[in-house]
């Protein structure tokens, strides 16, 4: 199976329950990068650091290119292109880390249906709180991308996910961020094999709404 990866701390966690289950073989990691910034789509996270986190949890790592601005049917044309190449492959299953967006479920069966692949969802319907918790009780190190300044104020942009960051959330706001209030990247974790280095960076405001922290590329200290 592929493991729809968005570098953030649903997909780490979907993975996390996909190995702990023993009962499927992760042939791949498949992530959108949007290729004029060459960075996760969404997430803003540089590819460099995609291709590091592969490599710490011992993944290969297959990207799909979009443009900026893309529309849908870029998005669904790449993905499907992707896809097909690996039904070809013998891989029929693709895992997600969605929770609760009904929507966005069936979007994502009814593309997979296209290319005859199904869809698995270990997170479905569980409650976002304690997942949250579980996140962070399991030990794993993410640290919030971008937000959504619609919901969330800049000074959460670039913070660690952890309990001080769950404590001073709206009230309005969902825990794992499952509406799009915020986005993460996972560095370290019980899957990891090796962390991921970097440096915070600037703090930028994109499309005059969603604050993204960027993430440099660290060295080891010798």
């Amino acid at each position: 199976m592929i493991i729809a990866w968005s570098g953030g701390k649903d997909s780490a966690l979907a993975l996390y329950e996909i190995l702990k289950s023993g009962g499927f073989e992760v042939v791949k990691l498949l992530t959108t990068v949007t290729k004029d910034y060459d960075r996760i789509s969404i997430h803003g996270v540089r590819s460099v650091l995609l291709e590091q986190q592969a490599s710490g949890l011992g993944f290969p790592l297959e990207k799909t290119f979009i443009s900026k601005g893309a529309s849908d049917q870029e998005y669904e044309n790449e993905l499907l292109k992707a896809l097909k190449k690996d039904l070809d492959s013998g891989v029929f299953s693709v895992v997600f880390g969605d929770i609760l967006l009904e929507d966005v479920r069936e979007y994502r069966e009814r593309l997979l249906m296209k290319v005859g692949m199904n869809g698995i969802f270990p997170l479905w319907k569980r409650n976002t709180k304690e997942l949250a918790h579980k996140f962070i009780n399991l030990g794993f190190k993410a640290i919030i991308t971008s937000i959504d300044s619609n919901v969330l104020g800049k000074d959460f942009a670039g913070r660690d996910y952890d309990e001080q960051f769950l404590l001073d959330l709206p009230a309005n706001v969902d825990p794992c961020g499952e509406k799009g209030e915020f986005h993460s990247f996972v560095y370290d974790g019980p899957i990891f094999h090796e962390r991921v280095l970097f440096k915070k960076g600037e703090i930028l405001l994109r499309e005059n709404r969603f604050y993204f922290c960027d993430l440099i590329p660290d060295q080891p200290k010798e």
